[in-house]
This record gives structure tokens, C-alpha cells and sequence, in this order.
């Protein structure tokens, strides 16, 4: 018997086109020093990108790209394989050590992704504790999902944000089981902000660890930039911090800080982390370069926070269903797959305004929404033509000024 692979393929993408959540990735071209400017290789013009989570544009900041730049040129491209073998270069060391600085930790590591981190953090951290429970926000990142997945070991889910149930799974588990509380500071989709020291108070009457994501937080949140955590006064309850080198601080990366122990052991044991090529000089480098500089300088969160004001405030008032939020993440509600991607893709041919449209499974069904993320490098009249053109958009696409909280899928 033959088997039609390729008819198998093309079917399961025309069901995602049926269902209208086919991903379409735009071909963009940023432009190093005018960013949020970009080049459109679909429309061949330039378009303003509104959804990028190089946060605070740091990605273009001339520190950052002077040392990535002296470093390739002296050290070359390659990190020379895994850690393990050829892999471990000063700059990745000494990108460890600022890290463990920023959080106020015993040792940090340095992984491929913040994805790579999650799963291979999350995954070991299961299998290593005897009989251990994970207890799981239901919003939590796909990444975090699936490590705790591959723990293998008894997981429980928590509403999101919401304490008092996840006392009730903690009260209900038995008392001499490791367990572990994994959650996030800033949920990337609804914008929204967990209650970390609340958190913290039942890790330590339930003799639990803290495993806290701060990847859309770390940049841009606290005096030195070190997250949500440090705004609020509890880094130093949380057991792990993980955190990405791919947004506010512009490059590419994620890592956790810990005990020395802990992070030993999850260097001696996670195959995520043993068996994947380093991140290259050059990469560490930038990102040591981004970090130090927002550990000093404030200027770059404090417009960038202006900015999330200013624009909130224009698309309120212009009836632009905007989700609650209390962070730098602007959610604007469409809730039909069909009707935003033609919102999406109206906003790019009518007026070069870039936004990507936000779909199942990333966000749960019927809440589909476009994800706004407004840096410290957009202006007002930006911000004025955005606010004028959705308003446009949504007329004439019939899509209604309502405002709704998500729920989980």
C-alpha cells in the first residue's frame, strides 16, 4: 500500500486556512537605528512595526551592536559546539555572572532560548525531586507546558492568578511531597500581571519552590531592569527566576538564576541544555552589553512606559476595544480569527502598519485579538495614525468597541 504523505500535509494546512488561523509571517527588514521603521519585502514599502517584543529597541542600541561587533571580529562567529565539549567561552561565563548580578542569585546559566530553558528547566527539575507535584497556572506559557509534561511527574493546574484555589491544591497534597509553584510575572497575551508575593507567602507556608517565567518583565520592570520580582520587593523569595535575552534586552537567549546547587544540577542533568550547540561570543557579548546598560539607565522603561500611557489612552477614547492591562502589553479584542487577520493585513496595505494578528492556540478561541506593544522609539504622531487607522479598520470591518477579559480555553 502507498501512502499520499504530501496529501497528508496539504490537508492539515487547508484546515487551518478553513478555520482562518493560517500563520502568515510578514518579511521584514529592520532598520538599525530608525526602528520602529522597517522594510516590507511584501508591500516593498516602509511600514511602522507595532508589535515587536524588542521592547525598548534595544536591539539597534549602539552599545549593544559595538560589542557584538568588536567581538566577531575577534573572537569569529561560532561558539564551537556544546558547552560540554568546545562551547564555553569568557563571554557566555561572564554573561552568567551578570545575570546572577541582576537577580541577586548564587549562579546563573545560559540556554539557547527562553523556550530551551522552560522545558529543559522544568522537565528535570520534575524527574530529579522523588515524587514530586507541579501545581501550573492555567494562562502559563506553552514552553513551561510542555516541561512539565515531560517531568512526568503529578502536575496540577491552578486558575489563573488565582491564590485561593491554588491553596486548595496545596492544602489537598500531602505535606512531605516536593512540589513546585511555576507560573509567570507578565502573561504576554492578556498583558496581565500574577500576584508574586501572594504566591511566595503559600510557597513558604507549604514548604514549596517558586519557578518564576519574568521573560516579557526582565528589562523592564524594577530600578536595575531585573523584572517584576525586583519592582515588587520579593526577588529574593523566588526560588528560580528564568528570564529571555530575546526581547527587552534585544538578542536572542533565556537562562535561569538560582542556588548554585540547583543550577549545577540542572547544568549536570537537563539534555536541553547538555546536548545544544552554545550561544556564540558574539550574541553573550550584546546581551552583557544591553543588560549592564539598563542596569544604569532608566530613561529607555521610563519612556517606554509614557508611551504604553499615551497610546492607552488614545485608543480608550477613541472606542478601541482595549483589554485590561496592567502592564506594557496593549491587547485590542477582535475575537474572530477571519476578521483579524483582515485587520491585520487592512492595517498593512492601507496604512504600513504592521500588527500581527493573535489566534488559536497561542490565545483561547474566540478571544483572538491584535497585540500592541509600543516602544520608547514611537512618536506621537505614530501613535495618533495607529489610533486613526484602527478606528478606520474596525467601521468598516464591523468589528464592535467591546471590551472583554479572557478566559481559559
Amino acid at each position: 500500500m502507498t501512502i499520499d504523505y504530501e496529501t497528508h500535509f496539504q490537508q492539515s494546512i487547508l484546515r487551518l486556512k478553513a478555520e482562518g488561523r493560517y500563520r502568515v509571517f510578514n518579511d521584514l527588514e529592520r532598520k538599525a537605528g530608525s526602528f520602529p521603521l522597517a522594510k516590507s519585502h511584501v508591500t516593498g514599502r516602509t511600514v511602522t512595526v507595532w508589535c515587536s517584543n524588542d521592547y525598548l529597541g534595544m536591539g539597534q542600541h549602539p552599545k549593544l551592536i559595538s560589542a557584538m561587533s568588536e567581538t566577531i571580529g575577534r573572537l569569529g562567529a561560532g561558539a564551537g559546539g556544546t558547552r560540554n565539549i568546545s562551547g564555553t567561552h569568557h563571554a557566555i561565563v561572564s554573561l552568567e555572572e551578570t545575570l546572577a548580578e541582576l537577580h541577586q542569585k548564587e549562579a546563573a546559566l545560559v540556554m539557547t532560548s527562553g523556550y530551551v530553558t522552560n522545558e529543559a528547566t522544568l522537565s528535570t527539575l520534575g524527574q530529579m525531586l522523588p515524587d514530586c507535584i507541579i501545581y501550573s497556572d492555567e494562562f502559563n506559557h506553552a514552553s513551561m507546558i510542555h516541561g512539565i509534561r515531560q517531568s512526568k511527574c503529578e502536575r496540577h493546574i491552578f486558575r489563573h492568578n488565582d491564590v485561593e484555589h491554588l491553596e486548595e491544591l496545596l492544602k489537598a497534597s500531602d505535606p512531605a511531597r516536593p512540589k513546585i509553584i511555576a507560573f509567570e510575572s507578565v502573561y504576554s497575551m492578556d498583558g496581565d500581571i500574577s500576584p508574586i508575593g501572594k504566591i511566595c507567602d503559600l510557597a513558604e507556608k507549604y514548604n514549596a519552590i517558586t519557578y518564576l517565567d519574568e521573560v516579557h518583565a526582565v528589562g523592564m520592570y524594577g530600578a536595575r531592569g531585573a523584572g517584576v520580582a525586583e519592582r515588587d520587593g520579593v526577588m529574593d523569595r523566588v526560588t528560580i527566576i528564568q528570564g529571555t535575552l530575546g526581547k527587552a534586552y534585544g538578542v536572542m537567549g533565556g537562562y535561569i538564576t538560582g542556588s548554585r546547587a540547583l543550577i549545577d544540577m540542572i547544568r549536570s542533568y537537563a539534555p536541553g541544555f547538555i546536548f545544544t550547540t552554545a550561544l556564540p561570543p558574539a550574541l553573550c557579548a550584546g546581551a552583557n552589553a544591553s543588560i549592564r546598560h539598563l542596569m544604569e539607565s532608566s530613561e529607555e522603561r521610563e519612556r517606554q512606559q509614557y508611551n504604553v500611557q499615551v497610546l492607552r489612552d488614545m485608543l480608550t477614547n477613541a472606542g478601541v476595544p482595549v483589554m485590561p492591562t496592567s502592564s506594557h502589553i496593549l491587547p485590542v479584542f477582535v475575537g474572530d480569527p477571519v476578521l483579524c487577520k483582515e485587520a491585520s493585513d487592512m492595517l498593512l496595505n492601507q496604512f504600513d502598519i504592521y500588527v500581527q494578528p493573535i489566534n488559536f492556540p497561542t490565545v483561547p478561541r474566540g478571544t483572538e485579538r491584535l497585540r500592541i506593544t509600543p516602544n520608547p522609539t514611537h512618536t506621537h504622531a505614530m501613535m495618533i495614525e495607529l489610533t486613526r487607522a484602527l478606528v478606520w479598520v474596525f467601521e468598516r470591518l464591523g468589528i464592535k468597541a467591546e471590551v472583554r477579559e479572557t478566559e481559559a480555553a
